[in-house]
């Protein structure tokens, strides 16, 4: 029996608006603009799943945990990688289980098997039998059965999709578009509630029209200086707000190098609790090579960035000599 398919329970948090979405974000601490707000907002009524695109470490997977706990609903995540297949992703058949089970009523399947006269018969007293040995006791599921058969509706996160190969994001495809899965021991299972899904993409390769066309489309770039700004004083309110302002000035003037791996806001987030945990009132050159690992994480960017940041200080130590104002290196002050 096919459970009846339901999109939202009564009672439930919902969203009212899209400045009902901004204010419960930032009740989780996470910063999102008018655009996030409004895909999310459109998302929850539609029914709709969201493709989140951008760099490495902008929040993708956050706003999947943060929309979970403004929801109050479980996040279900699904790890993808290269060599992800149905079996992983969906369910897997716990033969161990049903071996043993086998042996512990190896007695009543004698009783089963009691008076046939051919192997056809035993075969076909057998069979009668599938439904015991073929059910949901002997399924282990995997995340995608898990956010189907929830009695709750969740939040299934996809995350990481373009690091799957193309043959699972069509099979992807068939939960999307219909919500149900076809287990051939066991027939088509339909969701009991539609749950709302994210999948993230780092662009390492372009996902399919296909799957685009199902989903409502979300792109997060690096913020602003003053939007990172905001998001460092919020989550590392230990450090001081000049500090703060000068850890967000350098990294945005780094992003702009041909890196092999530009930071991102989170590492801009390690940084600031780095410099805090050293009790570091101010940046200074010493300051910043010795801890600029912290924010990069390949040695020809660490040179790349010690190169750049002694040039940018020479020229503030020549604009402030030629304007009349103190030499920052007397404070050893990186502004």
């Amino acid at each position: 029996m096919v459970p009846p398919r339901l999109s939202i329970l009564p009672g439930l948090p919902m969203f009212s608006s899209i400045d009902d979405v901004v204010q419960q974000f930032a009740g989780q601490k996470y910063i999102c603009n008018r655009a996030i707000a409004t895909v999310v907002y459109l998302a929850s009524k539609m029914g709709k799943p969201i493709l989140v695109e951008g760099p490495a470490g902008v929040g993708k997977t956050e706003l999947a945990k943060v929309l979970s706990r403004c929801l109050d609903q479980e996040l279900i995540r699904l790890q993808c990688y290269e060599g992800l297949d149905e079996a992983k992703a969906l369910y897997e058949w716990e033969y161990g289980k049903q071996l043993l089970y086998t042996q512990i009523l190896k007695d009543k399947i004698g009783e089963v098997l009691a008076g046939t006269g051919t192997l056809r018969e035993a075969v076909d007293r057998i069979s009668a039998q599938d439904g015991v040995f073929f059910s949901e006791r002997f399924i282990l599921p995997r995340p995608l059965l898990r956010a189907i058969t929830s009695e709750r509706p969740v939040v299934l996160l996809v995350d990481e999709i373009d690091k799957s190969d193309s043959e699972f994001e069509a099979f992807l495809l068939e939960i999307l578009s219909d919500f149900q899965v076809s287990v051939p021991e066991l027939g088509t299972i339909a969701a009991r509630n539609i749950p709302l899904v994210i999948l993230t993409s780092n662009n390492s390769r372009e996902v399919s029209d296909a799957l685009k066309r199902r989903c409502l489309h979300l792109f997060i770039d690096y913020p602003s200086q003053a939007h990172e700004l905001e998001i460092v004083k919020l989550k590392v309110p230990e450090v001081a707000d000049a500090l703060a302002a000068d850890v967000v000035s350098v990294v945005q003037g780094v992003r702009k190098l041909d890196l092999k791996k530009s930071p991102s806001i989170s590492e801009t987030l390690d940084w600031a609790r780095a410099l805090a945990l050293l009790n570091v009132a101010s940046l200074g050159e010493e300051t910043v090579n010795d801890t600029l690992t912290t924010i990069f994480k390949y040695e020809g960017d660490v040179r790349k960035a010690q190169t750049e940041l002694r040039d940018f200080m020479a020229r503030q130590k020549s604009r402030t000599r030629t304007e009349g104002q103190p030499d920052p290196a007397d404070k050893d002050v990186l502004h």
